[in-house]
């Protein structure tokens, strides 16, 4: 079956408790530890019922926010969400008190129970109403990013649109566009800043309910930390400071002379060769067709499942009108396939995407065996190793995407990963501080955020544009309103990728097959266990990043940069 053959179905709520009771019933009457775990495979299969209709409520939604049938869908679904939560809890904690638990534990894994005890203390019935308002609020300021509608240069933009503009190698071009988009968010200030500000104290106030000071912890619980801790991510934080902030300012500095430009602004950042940044060679079913080419050679099994991701329609990949911008994989449980969702704006985003998300997708894919969704969904700081990491497994096609620019695609990307890692961490440090601060208010947030941007990214100027030099920038990255404390996972899995990339200049089979293994196993160890079994460093312990980074150097400077 094809995408938009799938039926949307609102979840019945009714239905589902009935079957939710009758489930929960089975399993407290079983007699054995081995028909307990006969009912939670069933469970199981309930959970993947309705997280398939839930997931395709908000696949609909994203593609087109205008469909009033998708709205009113996704405003059901933002209601139903927290309500089947509080099943899955009642299950969750008929489980963890089972008689048979450590009979259970043999069976099924003792890491299960901790991501279960984990999961209850971010979860009680008692918040259902905020989560339903949280949901609410989320996707109000999706629909309003989705919404903009940008005059510029004789046509109409969305947001994801002009971003096409933002690598023009003429500056004005540059200039202008940027000043067209931090026109839309100023416009939209006060709208976005309530917005967040609601959801602060919405989170906030959660956290007081379940028992925490304030909403970092029940955030680290609803990401599903188990085995680090904001001091730990703090620690890292300095780790990037010193070990990648200098580095990136050598980088900005080199970029500046190469595009001839002394004092550069932020807009400038963005222009990375003097003729010209990289752009793909080809509209979206060339690139498609191309990447079908590249991840035949790669492997045989990620080939073919490329090929049915393609003929099943499981790939959305172009900007238009009404279309959610981003981009994003989900999966579909019942189906046991996954979907990329993009926005094509003509840049080497493009291709970026096409290798990241589809990175995602395959390990969706490799993981589809494991039967409990506890353990096939992999942790955020765990799935974006596979995409990071398939960004650089496909380097040596780049040619085949890019013609004579390849190597200036290959040095810019490179480049742009370690200058993301300082971004990443602004992005984190800020969260951290609004987080502990709820009641600062959006003039307080905007300063915390430029003093933090300033640390991290002292190369960003922002003269003539008054929003972004004091420092409401921040309103721009979704991740913040969306899921807080998720984007330091990118620059986690950031180092973690980079040790694949030099791995593979080492010995790519050996690169690939620990690659594989890790999207195999899914989310069924943590973090940091999970990089054990794969032999991959762990990013938190001191001295990773600073080795991590020294082997990037040589790499770097196989790139004549100057003559690009």
């Amino acid at each position: 079956m094809k995408l938009e053959q799938f039926p949307l179905i609102i979840p019945n709520i009714d239905a589902i408790k009935q079957e939710f009771e009758t489930l929960l019933q089975a399993f407290e009457a079983a007699p054995t530890a081995a028909d307990q775990k006969n009912v939670i495979y069933d469970i199981a299969k309930l959970v993947d019922e309705v997280t398939n209709q839930l997931t395709l409520i908000s696949v609909r939604y994203t593609q087109d926010t205008r469909v009033e049938a998708y709205e009113k869908a996704q405003e059901a679904s933002d209601e139903i969400t927290p309500l089947f939560q509080e099943l899955y809890n009642r299950y969750q904690k008929a489980l963890i008190a089972s008689k048979f638990r450590s009979e259970l534990e043999k069976l099924l894994g003792s890491f299960l129970f901790k991501k279960i005890e984990l999961s209850l203390q971010a979860f009680d019935p008692k918040i259902i109403g905020e989560l339903q308002q949280e949901n609410k609020l989320t996707s109000q300021y999706a629909k309003a990013l989705a919404s903009a509608q940008i005059p510029f240069k004789g046509g109409v933009y969305n947001l994801s649109q002009m971003g096409k503009f933002l690598d023009e190698a003429d500056r004005y071009t540059r200039k202008k566009a940027s000043q067209a988009i931090a026109g839309w968010f100023g416009e939209h200030e006060e709208e976005l800043a309530k917005i967040y500000d609601d959801l602060v104290h919405l989170r906030h106030q959660m956290a007081r309910k379940l028992g925490f000071d304030n909403f970092i912890p029940l955030g680290y619980a609803r990401m599903g930390r188990t085995d680090y801790s904001p001091l730990d991510v703090k620690s890292y934080r300095d780790q990037v400071y010193k070990a990648v902030v200098p580095l990136s300012k050598k980088l900005v500095r080199r970029q500046a002379e190469r595009i001839g430009i002394k004092k550069p602004l932020f807009y400038d950042l963005s222009l990375n060769f003097a003729t010209g940044n990289p752009t793909p060679k080809g509209d979206k079913d060339y690139l498609v067709g191309v990447a079908a080419e590249m991840y035949a050679e790669m492997s045989p099994d990620i080939g073919a499942f490329f090929k049915l991701m393609v003929e099943r329609h499981m790939l959305d990949l172009e900007s238009r009108p009404g279309k959610q911008g981003g981009g994003y994989m989900t999966y579909f449980p019942k189906y046991k396939i996954p979907f990329v969702f993009s926005n094509f704006n003509g840049t080497s985003g493009d291709i970026d995407v096409l290798t990241h998300e589809i990175g995602h997708a395959f390990q969706g894919y490799s993981s589809r065996h494991i039967k409990l969704p506890e353990y096939r969904d992999p942790t955020m700081e765990e799935a974006e190793i596979h995409s990071m990491s398939m960004e650089f497994f496909a380097w040596p096609w780049m040619e085949r995407f890019f013609d004579e620019d390849k190597d200036k695609y290959l040095y810019a990307h490179l480049v742009s990963a370690i200058n993301f890692l300082p971004y990443g961490v602004t992005v984190d440090e800020f969260q951290h501080f609004v987080y502990e601060n709820p009641d600062s208010g959006h003039a307080a947030r905007c300063a915390k955020w430029r003093e933090i941007e300033k640390k991290y990214t002292p190369y960003k100027k922002y003269a003539g544009f008054p929003l972004y030099e004091k420092g409401a920038r921040w309103m721009r990255q979704s991740h913040i309103f969306e899921a807080p404390f998720y984007y330091i996972d990118y620059t986690l899995a950031q180092v973690v990728a980079f040790q694949f990339l030099t791995l593979m200049e080492e010995d790519r089979a050996t690169a690939w097959k620990r690659y594989v293994k890790l999207c195999k196993l899914g989310g069924s160890y943590p973090f940091t266990e999970l990089l054990k079994r794969v032999k991959m460093k762990n990013p938190f312990k001191k001295g990773t990043i600073s080795r991590t980074v020294k082997k990037l150097e040589p790499i770097i400077a196989r790139f004549d940069d100057a003559k690009m």
